[in-house]
């Protein structure tokens, strides 16, 4: 783990969506939260509010054959927000089976050659990471389970391994729309009444639980392997 001046240990919590009213956006703020209620001092990163533009630019593009290589300041500032991190946080609504594109973006233009991979210690090494994903699907739709091992094949095995992170884990939040929704055997989607009153604050209390859990697990392991 890394050790910072004040033995505070750090987390960047990252949030990826265009509303701030949104459940992740809420999912994200009672994530840094608990983070904080045990002891974490939390960088808590709005892609869509910081105005993070996603899209791969020239200067930000990998020089394989240069991992010093400068690239855009823009860039550099959230490098520096991720090395002074111990654990990061990303939380995310789950789009056909991935991330959404600004999520995909950030990764792209700032996990980037020479600073996240390309070097035989990686600069992440060491670090936690838990990827909190917001999914419509309800857990007895047959394509959750096929959405989970995208995720953590993507997420865990070909980004946070490959970059040198110690722990990679995923927390698959279904049943996150107001509208129950599933695809029947024949492909069909069903969608059923949007959820009201005592129903309604049962099941986001449910899954307020369900996210506290996935971080508090998280937290617990990380003290175990400290």
């Amino acid at each position: 783990m890394t050790q910072h001046s004040t033995d505070v240990r750090t987390a960047l919590v990252v949030v990826a969506h265009h509303r701030t009213d949104s459940l992740t956006a809420h999912t994200a703020r009672r994530a840094a939260a608990q983070l904080e209620e045990a002891g974490y001092r939390v960088d808590l990163l709005d892609l869509h509010a910081e105005g993070f533009d996603p899209r791969m630019t020239t200067q930000d593009q990998p020089d394989w054959g240069d991992r010093e290589k400068a690239y855009s300041e823009e860039t550099h500032a959230h490098m520096r927000r991720i090395l002074d991190a111990d654990t990061v946080v990303a939380v995310f609504p789950v789009y056909w089976q991935g991330v959404p594109a600004i999520l995909k973006g950030w990764i792209d233009r700032v996990w980037n050659y020479g600073f996240a991979y390309g070097r035989s210690r990686p600069r992440l090494a060491g670090k936690r990471v838990l990827w909190l994903g917001l999914a419509g699907a309800t857990a007895d739709d047959p394509v959750a389970d096929g959405m989970r091992a995208a995720l953590e094949a993507t997420l865990s095995d070909g980004i946070a391994y490959y970059c040198g992170f110690a722990r990679s884990a995923v927390g698959l939040l279904l049943d996150a729309e107001e509208r129950p929704q599933r695809v029947d055997a024949t492909g069909a989607l069903l969608v059923g009444d949007v959820v009201t009153g005592a129903e309604r604050e049962a099941k986001y209390a449910d899954f307020d639980r369900r996210a506290h859990r996935f971080v508090e697990e998280f937290l617990t392991e990380e003290l175990v392997a400290v």
